[in-house]
């Protein structure tokens, strides 16, 4: 992994390497490898050097994956930048990095980033300028980081994850042991790259020799029209956008993967694909593990919805109470080990220590091992909502409430309760049922003590950018929007 593109220059020079949907502009490897060479000695001219931070605050775009490539050509450190967020949480991110030069799709005050150097990508003084600089490939360890992923913060202050290239290539490599890798595969990618599952299929593409073809911001109708007419052999997406994919029609016959993840693939979604014939792969994932931890291949999807799949090769997981092991079929928190993770959070020694250990990175999430190695995600333990004593699992109800005809989603958290500490409360998306039904319909199917004390419904659940429920947002609607009387 010293240099992606360079070796793909000699192996496949005539190879599609990069389509932009949008323009339907593209690349072969050796004219993306020209233009990469540009850009890096254009970099080496500012006077980056190999191991500074470049941050970067652009979209899915050739511009970015020209700018990735280069960074790691002079050995610098990638550091990509929600482009979502306001001025004052963009100086939060870049305060807690050291960023030695910055690039932006427009022309931003220096003032934003203090004293670090700015650059737009076109114009006067950009990174379009032709600069005759020597940039042939920095040498550099596979232990050496690569690139720093800001965490999206729904449980608390955004962290910079440091991945290697170790990380890096160990994910690449257990994925298409996983998925399987075909010369002709065109992965389309219409995630934001500065999340995981965006950055994945652009360096996964360059180590395989294969085409990416980069999406934009998604809308359902355009996308269905990016896979047919580039004939698109797997796609990346959090689950709400397949759910939207599916409303607009037919997915073509040339997909083998349609990844999901960033979020929890209902059953129903599931089951959609199964009638369907989508080779859905969902996944269980993370930025600290460098993207997939298990994946379940079609039939294991539709045979048992409610797991995730196998981990990938190198990759071992188990379910632990207060560090120990727990044995097969037990509910614990899942720590994760093997080459895909990250050595931690950059400089925050507290959070890295809280999270990074010896046995593996304890993920926050409570889950099953079950007997034939595969996982069921419960929740988070920071979600389990504890009502009088008993712990109540937030995924488990969610799923019983979801499985009612008349409900199209659900969030289950727990809000304060003076007799019983927590409640257990839900937001549902539903047509046609009442309070009082869902509550009939989760007797018997629910110990009364997971029975939610309070119900509102909504005509959408809050999400976050990566497509998780925003569970404050949900806390928040609950407590200003409940209908319900509290039971006893």
């Amino acid at each position: 992994m010293r240099d992606l593109l360079r070796y793909q220059r000699h192996a496949a020079p005539r190879s599609t390497a990069l389509i932009d949907a949008r323009s339907d502009e593209r690349w072969t490897y050796a004219e993306l490898d020209e233009r990469v060479d540009r850009t890096a000695g254009r970099l080496r001219s500012l006077g980056l050097e190999a191991g500074d931070q470049l941050g970067a605050l652009l979209d899915g775009s050739p511009a970015f994956v020209r700018l990735l490539h280069a960074a790691w050509r002079i050995g610098a450190l990638f550091v990509p930048l929600n482009t979502r967020l306001s001025k004052p949480e963009l100086r939060a991110q870049t305060d807690r990095v050291d960023l030695d030069a910055f690039v932006h799709d427009d022309e931003p005050s220096e003032t934003e980033l203090g004293s670090v150097p700015v650059r737009s990508v076109e114009g006067s003084g950009s990174l379009a300028e032709e600069q005759d600089v020597e940039s042939s490939p920095t040498d550099r360890s596979l232990d050496d980081p690569r690139t720093m992923l800001f965490t999206s913060g729904t449980t608390g202050e955004p962290k910079a994850v440091v991945l290697t290239a170790r990380n890096l290539l160990a994910s690449a490599v257990a994925s298409a042991f996983r998925m399987g890798v075909l010369p002709d595969d065109r992965w389309y990618d219409p995630l934001p790259p500065y999340h995981m599952g965006g950055l994945a299929p652009i360096v996964r593409s360059a180590l395989y020799g294969t085409c990416v073809v980069l999406g934009g911001e998604f809308d359902a109708e355009r996308a269905l029209d990016d896979l047919r007419s580039h004939e698109a052999t797997g796609v990346s997406l959090v689950p709400t956008m397949l759910a939207r994919l599916l409303d607009a029609g037919d997915l073509p016959d040339s997909l083998r993967f349609v990844l999901t993840g960033g979020a929890p693939t209902p059953r129903e979604l599931i089951e959609r694909c199964e009638g369907r014939g989508v080779p859905i792969h969902p996944t269980y994932g993370m930025t600290e593990t460098a993207s997939q931890v298990a994946t379940a291949r079609p039939e294991e999807a539709f045979s048992r919805p409610e797991r995730v799949g196998r981990p990938l090769a190198f990759t071992r997981v188990r379910a632990v109470d207060d560090g120990e092991p727990l044995a097969t079929g037990e509910p614990g928190e899942l720590v994760v080990s093997g080459p895909t993770v990250s050595s931690g959070y950059y400089g925050n020694p507290e959070a890295t220590h809280a999270a990074f250990g010896s046995e593996g990175y304890r993920t926050g999430d409570v889950g099953v091992v079950e007997a034939d190695g595969s996982l069921r995600v419960i929740g988070r333990v920071d979600d389990v909502v504890i009502t009088g004593g008993e712990n109540v699992h937030p995924a488990e109800v969610a799923t019983v409430l979801r499985s009612h005809p008349a409900v199209e989603d659900a969030a289950v958290v727990g809000l304060p309760d003076p007799k019983w500490g927590e409640r257990v409360c839900a937001l549902v998306v539903a047509d046609g049922v009442t309070e009082g039904e869902l509550r009939s319909f989760c007797e018997g199917r629910l110990a009364d003590y997971k029975r939610p004390k309070t119900i509102a419904f909504a005509d959408a659940l809050p999400r976050t950018a990566s497509g998780t429920v925003d569970r404050e947002a949900v806390r928040e609607l609950l407590r200003d929007r409940s209908r319900s009387e509290r039971l006893e």
